[in-house]
């Protein structure tokens, strides 16, 4: 079995790559990994590093609209697991060309080279953030999708162009929208690396607006489950939600990482709220966990640990606070 994982030195498909080379998932047992990675500022080698030595990992500096390196690289794996993406909602609004760029002509060029190669199996990564926002209830993967920024729009975009090439090609692409991600290796650009190392150094963390828009967070070891369900067991042209079946609005999750670090609420600074700010995000994972997933991270624990985790690896987070983080 030899798997390329695209996007594979970010902070969720690192984990997805380190559990595959641990052999955390029997059906992969002993599979070769290949990472192929343009390390963007969100992609980091140190992510790989525990896995680095394993003589069944590689790693192919590249990027996803460069042709000819897809065709070299790609013939003789048996599945593709596209995590390559650019994610970071306010970054898409300051401006989205290259959320354009690499989440959608990104996708389809790999999509393209994974048709001419042959792969029998793809698995593209998507995002609960495509629905747009729900006021009540949970999506189902054939509610519309009604994109609201520049990222949830490229990545709407990608998982059409997976669609129809599943469809007109018969290739067998499965998609997957995940919610709120958070554990070990997160870029500190999100929510709760952010605040979490903001707390540690003994400053302020920045709360949007009033604080009720509402996420479900997911572990990303649950996440990287549910993808592994999905490569070995999902259907062509279908979309499948993971959730983690824990909504907090941003004003609970606050008070949370305050909680886990000792900090009072005089370290919470209001900020303008995000233009275009979606309110609530649930997913209805009914479909996946007929495959078998359920999530096993409470978010208490997850939380906890993660906290713990941010802790004890200052050497992995210092560097890239103090290069700045993009705006």
């Amino acid at each position: 079995m030899r798997v390329l994982v695209t996007g594979g030195a970010g902070f969720i498909g690192s984990h997805y790559v380190r559990s595959v080379l641990s052999d955390r998932y029997p059906a992969y047992a002993g599979a070769e990994v290949t990472v192929y990675d343009k390390l963007t500022y969100a992609g980091n080698l140190a992510n790989l590093a525990p896995v680095s030595e394993s003589p069944r990992y590689r790693f192919v500096r590249g990027d996803l609209v460069d042709d000819a390196l897809l065709d070299e690289v790609l013939p003789r794996h048996d599945v593709v697991v596209n995590f390559a993406a650019e994610t970071h909602v306010d970054r898409s609004i300051r401006g989205g060309h290259e959320f354009v760029v690499t989440n959608v002509l990104g996708a389809q060029a790999l999509f393209a080279a994974c048709l001419r190669a042959g792969t029998e199996r793809v698995v593209h990564i998507g995002t609960d953030e495509v629905y747009g926002s729900i006021e009540q209830g949970a999506w189902t993967e054939d509610a519309p999708l009604l994109p609201n920024s520049p990222y949830s729009a490229a990545k709407a975009g990608a998982e059409m162009l997976a669609r129809a090439y599943a469809v007109t090609y018969g290739m067998h692409i499965s998609t997957t929208r995940c919610s709120n991600n958070y554990g070990p290796y997160q870029y500190p650009e999100k929510v709760i690396p952010l605040f979490v190392t903001n707390l540690l150094d003994g400053g302020k963390v920045p709360l949007y607006g009033d604080g009720a828009n509402v996420r479900d967070w997911l572990h990303v070891d649950d996440h990287c489950r549910g993808v592994q369900l999905v490569a070995e067991q999902g259907e062509a042209a279908q979309s499948y939600n993971i959730g983690g079946g824990r909504e907090l609005s941003n004003l609970q999750l606050t008070g949370h990482l305050l909680a886990a670090l000792g900090a009072d609420w005089d370290r919470v600074e209001r900020v303008e709220d995000r233009k275009g700010h979606d309110l609530r995000y649930c997913v209805d994972y009914s479909k996946i966990a007929g495959l078998g997933y359920a999530p096993q991270h409470s978010f208490e624990e997850g939380l906890a640990e993660t906290v713990a985790w941010y802790r004890a690896n200052e050497a992995w987070w210092r560097p890239l606070r103090s290069a700045g983080l993009p705006r």
